[in-house]
């Protein structure tokens, strides 16, 4: 499941007010999410959770869903 941080971090990166992101969803279902504010939206994550992402991690996430679960990897409560 996704958490609300991380709604909220994608959906301030991307200037959206709402957006129902779900796990499955995939960045070229969401308004204005493009190659370039993928890059944007990767580091205000990083940022945001004081974690670092190689370059292959990032490229095996599928969705939102994923991504998640690589934050959850590297940042376990």
């Amino acid at each position: 499941m996704i958490s609300d941080r991380l709604k909220e971090v994608i959906l301030k990166e991307l200037e959206l007010k709402e957006y129902d992101l779900k796990d499955e969803t995939v960045a070229s279902e969401v308004p204005g999410w493009d190659s370039l504010n993928h890059i944007n939206i990767i580091l205000a994550i990083e940022k945001a959770y004081g974690i670092k992402f190689k370059g292959l991690e990032i490229l095996k996430a599928k969705n939102i869903g994923d991504l998640q679960k690589l934050i959850d990897s590297k940042n376990p409560l």
